[in-house]
């Protein structure tokens, strides 16, 4: 099975932690040179020291609030000058917690801007590089919600479910390219993201009858680690998912109930 990475270039999203660290770490395993993405210049260079380095691979970091889109393809912009990238991992952090019905415009309109809107920009900028190199992947994590909302995630459930859509879309026209698109589904994640999940469902109940009640619904009965729904993700970038392209991959210990 060919795996090997060596002499591709991957931007990683969300990369000073979680899954998105955890990522970046499998890439550069696989050889890649690996840019991480995220707010925090001084937790990107920590990621970024933590990498493993063969003599050949160049890691480095990109320090840029998602939301400033201006910002940040003038960033990515100048990076591109200087190498091409063949691997795009659009990962970020999820919107609050909450009922869609509550949910105000400005709680959408901020989802869709970061989530959709920042993917499409970063997307636009690098699928160029990816023709020319005849070698592309795109991974978006998003959740296993496109498949089952999630209780008390309104506005990630909407804005996710948009961002898949557009995945399939350009996975068709992509594909003629040699670039494939796919969307990772991650389940109950040991991230902060799933402490905020679990914070918000406790305002009434015991955080440990909360979390028993989570797992009660995860068939191989645990929450996953970042580095599980990495390794997912990084098989999507290699050679071997050449033809896998299109697809929803739900990494939750079977927690999703439909096909």
């Amino acid at each position: 099975m060919d795996l090997n990475l060596l002499g591709k270039h991957a931007l990683v999203g969300g990369g000073s932690k979680g899954i998105g660290r955890a990522t970046a770490h499998a890439l550069a395993q696989m050889g890649a040179d690996v840019t991480v993405l995220a707010r925090n210049a001084e937790t990107l260079k920590e990621c970024v020291a933590s990498l493993p380095t063969r003599s050949t691979q160049r890691h480095g970091y990109i320090a840029v609030d998602m939301l400033d889109r201006a910002a940040l393809t003038a960033k990515v912009a100048a990076l591109l000058c200087q190498r091409s990238v063949q691997i795009l991992i659009n990962n970020t952090g999820g919107p609050p917690a909450g009922d869609a019905l509550g949910a105000s415009e400005a709680a959408f309109e901020l989802a869709f801007s970061q989530h959709l809107l920042s993917s499409h920009a970063l997307t636009q900028l690098i699928v160029p590089g990816m023709r020319d190199a005849a070698y592309g992947r795109i991974v978006n994590v998003i959740s296993t919600s496109v498949k089952e909302p999630i209780r008390a995630l309104g506005v990630s459930n909407t804005i996710r479910a948009a961002v898949a859509s557009w995945s399939k879309t350009l996975s068709v026209e992509l594909g003629p390219l040699r670039i494939t698109v796919n969307n990772v589904l991650p389940g109950y994640t040991k991230t902060e993201r799933l402490d905020a999940i679990i914070a918000a469902r406790s305002a009434s109940r015991d955080p440990l009858e909360v979390e028993r009640s989570m797992l009660a619904s995860v068939p191989v009965g645990r929450f996953a680690e970042p580095e599980e729904i990495a390794e997912a993700i990084a098989f999507l970038c290699s050679p071997a998912a050449a033809y896998i392209t299109g697809i929803n991959l739900p990494v939750d210990g079977g927690r999703t109930l439909s096909l």
